[in-house]
């Protein structure tokens, strides 16, 4: 496929665009990966509202960047609307970068993707990141109906097409005799070539997420930063890491491979605390992988719910890749898996049952690392 073309950050290794600057004592820089978590007995609305205050907390403490996940169908996960939700954040948010961790690509058109983040980036100028995936994000059901298509192996398959033809879009640069040569994503930079126009002097970087080699090797072959789900597929980290490394090519983008990882972190002021939510929230994905979806449990549900032989297992090895515990055992379990992975940058999901919770999550993970406050 052509290579893909992107606006050119001058600086070394695209710092300003991409790479972040490491805060305190933290090793890399640490971001926020959002799932607008609805726990039982809330709403959508006081997750959002959550969202808002993490956000503006991970802003005042030096977090780099605030991403939030596309997922359908679920009641427990609030996110379908990556793009809205971002500029809502934007309204509420000054400098921290805001991004999709990730869209799905094959869900959407490419051109509807270019002009949302085109809009994002004129609600706030340079920095807003465009976040990648080609899973669907939800249930193979689900997936039909939002593609109006059942045919989502070959979705997935066309996803470099598909990635390519979003980045002309973003670039307004299709090819003369191209059938799409006269279609512009708007906001963009076709706006600058019109009478008076004047061209923004940024574009979202693309990212490309994944679980697997796909979109490593991808990822590596137009030198893309990438971003892995160590979150729920811990197993697959370091290989993919190591195959995007090793696939990498420098690019307008980056001079060098950088990476980032999900990870899953809870920290709380008392561990046996800790263990309750992380046990919480390990139901709700027992739930989710059994086909029965819903809002996520609270502990006392979670320590009352008779588990199986099987279940408990599941629990276990869940939990094994949760990052959970006081705050100084967080900062010992990120840095033992930061430099495991080599990751560039370490992107913090807390999944619990109460915002407050999460909230206090950061706070604590922020202290822990003394990151400034602002």
């Amino acid at each position: 496929m052509p290579p893909v073309v992107a606006v050119k950050d001058d600086t070394p290794g695209g710092h300003t665009v991409i790479r972040g600057t490491a805060q305190g004592d933290a090793p890399v820089p640490l971001s926020v990966l959002d799932l607008v978590t609805v726990g039982a007995g809330s709403t959508a609305t006081d997750a959002l509202r959550t969202s808002v205050a993490i956000s503006r907390l991970a802003e005042s403490r030096g977090f780099h960047r605030y991403w939030v996940a596309e997922h359908h169908s679920m009641p427990g996960v609030a996110s379908s609307s990556p793009a809205v939700i971002l500029a809502h954040l934007a309204a509420h948010t000054s400098r921290i970068r805001l991004g999709s961790g990730g869209v799905m690509l094959p869900n959407h058109a490419p051109l509807v993707i270019a002009e949302q983040f085109g809009t994002l980036e004129a609600l706030a100028p340079g920095r807003v990141d465009l976040g990648l995936g080609r899973a669907p994000g939800t249930d193979g059901a689900t997936a039909a109906a939002l593609r109006r298509t059942d045919r989502l192996h070959e979705g997935a398959d066309d996803f470099p097409q598909q990635l390519m033809e979003l980045t002309r879009f973003l670039d307004d640069d299709f090819p003369d005799g191209h059938p799409y040569r006269r279609i512009h994503a708007v906001p963009g930079p076709v706006q600058a070539t019109s009478p008076g126009g004047v061209q923004s002097p940024n574009r979202p970087p693309v990212w490309l997420l994944g679980s697997s080699g796909f979109s490593a090797r991808l990822a590596g072959t137009l030198g893309l930063p990438f971003a892995f789900a160590h979150h729920f597929s811990a197993q697959n980290t370091v290989p993919a890491l190591d195959l995007y490394r090793e696939s990498f090519r420098p690019s307008a983008v980056l001079d060098a491979p950088y990476a980032l990882i999900g990870v899953s972190a809870l920290a709380t002021d008392d561990e046996a605390e800790a263990r309750r939510q992380v046990r919480a929230a390990a139901l709700n994905m027992i739930r989710l992988r059994t086909g029965r979806p819903g809002l996520v449990p609270t502990p006392e549900e979670a320590e009352a719910h008779p588990f199986s032989p099987m279940e408990t297992e599941f629990v276990t090895s869940w939990n094994a890749n949760v990052v959970h515990g006081t705050a100084d055992e967080v900062r010992t379990g990120l840095d033992d898996l930061r430099k495991r992975t080599g990751a560039d940058e370490l992107m913090i999901t807390a999944n619990a049952h109460g915002g407050d919770v999460r909230l206090r999550s950061y706070e604590l993970i922020a202290d822990a690392y003394g990151l400034p406050t602002t």
